[in-house]
């Protein structure tokens, strides 16, 4: 019998996978996975002390206990903070120190879920990790493969674009063949605890939170000017560039007779935030991206034609990848795509297949890098 060890969150996503695989006849133990410390040592900067006195894993641990309880496994409890803060968080703050908009989740697997968790499990003589993602993993004559989720709607393939392949031949995701309302659907049926909690949003790990109010913990805030791009004129006033990305459109606390206005570019060296009105979102378009760190999750070879998302939840788009030096990849999209912004993940699929991923460095329109390009319209 395989002994599988299953990360147990506290919500109904993982305790169906847990009980899922006890169907199917595995020997399950569950292990939930303590990461945030409600009082963290110094920030990324030096920073005495800070104290965080939200403690949403508390909560979530007691209901790991009453899953595991309903289920009749055990429960362990792993102490991951000092890798979380290491691997995750302190990239997830300098990256917003460098003006960009990173995605902690993409690390937390890679560096948390897939590795340390990983490995804690291996070392124990656990056979099989499993998780409650939607995703799926065959073994075929290329060998084992990440694919898309049955449910586009849940598919989390791209939060795994990053995680070792070779974790692949000893992880499961039993969720994968099903969508959430079958999994909400089973929960009840077997009076699992958590059956009508609520999906888990924000930060992972950390919970739900004001995300400016929380960033500034770290970030503190630095008031600057908010700039029409085409008018070049000043329109309001912003209290960190870190806190905003590109798109975005709520939240600018600005007024006049321009209607919805949304962030287009920024500059921390000048502190400055670049906005342009809801038709003018020409700014937000890119024709090509570098992308570093690319992990690959197939072979294949480049050039290769295929289908790419920039963001969770954005469509597939076509895109030609090609290898641009030893450390970078170059993405082109003729076709124009809104919004590709740096510091955030680009994932690569070959139909349901997952490719790989890697992070956004630069964007382009023509040969002109996407930033500077709006800076140089502002300030020549």
């Amino acid at each position: 019998m395989n002994k599988v060890l299953v990360g147990l969150s506290g919500g109904v996503d993982s305790a169906v996978c847990a009980y899922l695989l006890q169907k199917q006849g595995y020997e399950v133990t569950a292990a939930f996975m303590r990461n945030w410390d409600a009082a963290v040592n110094n920030d990324v900067l030096g920073n005495p002390t800070i104290r965080d006195e939200i403690c949403p894993q508390e909560k979530d641990y007691q209901d790991a206990l009453a899953v595991a309880a309903s289920l009749g496994i055990e429960l362990l409890r792993v102490d991951f903070v000092k890798e979380y803060w290491d691997d995750v968080f302190s990239n997830f703050i300098s990256e917003h120190l460098k003006g960009r908009t990173p995605n902690p989740d993409i690390l937390c697997n890679k560096y948390i879920k897939f590795a340390a968790f990983y490995a804690f499990a291996r070392s124990k003589g656990f056979e099989k990790v499993a998780t409650g993602h939607y995703a799926r993993i065959v073994k075929n004559e290329a060998g084992y493969q990440l694919l898309k989720g049955l449910d586009s709607n849940k598919d989390q393939s791209y939060f795994l674009a990053q995680i070792d392949r070779n974790v692949l031949a000893n992880t499961l995701f039993p969720l994968g063949e099903l969508d959430k309302s079958e999994v909400r659907k089973i929960a009840l049926e077997m009076n699992i605890p958590v059956a009508e909690k609520k999906d888990s949003t924000g930060i992972c790990f950390i919970g739900e939170r004001n995300f400016k109010q929380f960033l500034n913990n770290y970030l503190p805030s630095k008031e600057g000017d908010i700039i029409d791009v085409l008018t070049k004129k000043a329109v309001g006033r912003h209290n960190g560039v870190m806190y905003y990305t590109i798109g975005q459109r709520k939240g600018l606390g600005i007024g006049g007779g321009k209607g919805r206005w949304f962030v287009v570019g920024k500059n921390v060296e000048t502190n400055e935030l670049y906005v342009a009105s809801q038709d003018e979102d020409i700014w937000l378009y890119s024709d090509s991206c570098l992308v570093s760190d690319f992990n690959p999750l197939a072979d294949f070879e480049m050039p290769k034609q295929c289908q790419a998302k920039f963001r969770y939840r954005q469509k597939d788009n076509p895109v030609t990848i090609e290898r641009y030096s030893p450390e970078l990849v170059l993405v082109k999209y003729p076709q124009k795509i809104k919004a590709v912004t740096p510091g955030q993940q680009a994932v690569f699929y070959d139909g349901d297949i997952c490719l790989g991923g890697g992070v956004i460095e630069k964007t382009f329109i023509g040969e002109i890098e996407h930033g500077r390009h709006v800076y140089q319209h502002i300030h020549g």
